[in-house]
């Protein structure tokens, strides 16, 4: 069992992450990717961060792992703060916190048999004999449900869904406690992607790891997750339990995805909630408006969106959103009452 702190085994506070692009007149030109964004993980937990390509969710995936160095902002894990450090090879993080990317094509080295591609992080983050390496390997191929003869193929020899079980495979190697999955069936054929995410539900309950899930894919999320956070232009718009979220979902972004979700029978459309249609494009994110960053999308959108950026409020236990809609009612005892009454914005 893996140590407790508060329930959280991560916590993200007002995290930023720019990239530098240019200049003009009025000095250095950003992208915003990640954006003052506050986020925890408990354990034993999936958290499905989803949004659109661009949102910045792969970026603060990146910034955890230690792939980049936060603008400002912390990361706290197990109660540390790890964002700033120059180098994490001297972190027990480093091999606690692993990682399963999009694409495994790109992120196994098609020169290295697995064998080699899976020893790799025995020999660095584990102290198991050389006499032992294979045995270990092996078992840890079962648990992916490959054979031993894996361990001297390459790469460029297997399938996509077998390269992703390797990927998976590796990361475990070093006993995490997290595992950031950034979109790791996306690449994949559909008759596969099924497969991956068992697999990943019993290796969760099996090894008690915890995941940040990564994704565009908000229906998958219904049967994933235990929490979902909506991202939206380098912001949090809303977190919720799943099915908290998919029942009452709250910032107009959020009904605008859930509502696109296809369906296949009348059943489930009665369920989703009213369509929301946006309006506008998706601004660039080297200019971001002023405001809310979706008021030149929203249909809702009141005078104060496009002056000043909203904060997030707890609407209710564990539901939190981003809005004006919301932020402006400072009773929490009459939000429900007054929201239905003065905005006709929900259902």
């Amino acid at each position: 069992m893996k140590q407790v702190i508060n329930n959280e085994i991560l916590k993200i506070e007002k995290l930023k992450k720019y990239f530098h692009v240019g200049k003009d007149k009025q000095g250095p030109i950003y992208v915003r990717a990640v954006d003052g964004v506050t986020l925890n993980i408990k354990y034993g937990e999936t958290l499905g961060l989803v949004g659109e390509s661009g949102s910045g969710k792969s970026t603060i995936a990146y910034t955890v792992v230690g792939m980049y160095r936060p603008t400002s902002g912390q990361i706290l894990f197990k109660g540390k703060n790890i964002g700033m450090e120059a180098s994490r090879r001297s972190l027990s993080s480093k091999k606690e916190i692993q990682i399963v990317f999009q694409d495994p094509g790109s992120s196994l080295n098609p020169r290295q048999t697995i064998e080699q591609i899976l020893a790799l992080p025995f020999r660095i983050h584990t102290q198991v004999p050389k006499k032992q390496l294979r045995e270990k390997m092996v078992k840890l191929l079962e648990k992916v449900e490959l054979s031993p003869d894996y361990l001297y193929k390459s790469p460029p020899s297997i399938g996509g869904g077998e390269k992703q079980m390797v990927a998976i495979a590796r990361a475990m190697a070093s006993n995490p406690s997290l595992i950031l999955l950034d979109e790791p069936t996306s690449a994949l054929d559909v008759s596969v992607q099924a497969k991956i995410i068992n697999k990943l539900i019993d290796l969760q309950k099996e090894m008690n790891l915890t995941y940040l899930f990564i994704t565009h894919d908000l229906s998958l999320m219904r049967n994933v997750a235990n929490r979902i956070a909506i991202m939206y232009l380098g912001k949090i718009c809303e977190v919720a339990e799943s099915v908290t979220f998919f029942e009452k979902p709250l910032h107009p972004y959020t009904q605008m995805l859930i509502s696109s979700v296809p369906v296949i029978s009348e059943e489930e459309e009665k369920l989703k909630p009213k369509k929301v249609i946006s309006i506008g494009e998706i601004p660039s994110p080297v200019n971001i408006p002023s405001g809310c960053s979706f008021h030149l999308r929203c249909p809702y959108k009141i005078p104060i969106c496009s002056k000043v950026d909203p904060e997030m409020i707890e609407f209710s236990p564990g539901h939190i959103v981003r809005c004006h809609l919301f932020a402006k009612l400072e009773n929490k005892k009459q939000q429900r009452s007054d929201l239905y009454e003065e905005e006709s914005v929900i259902y």
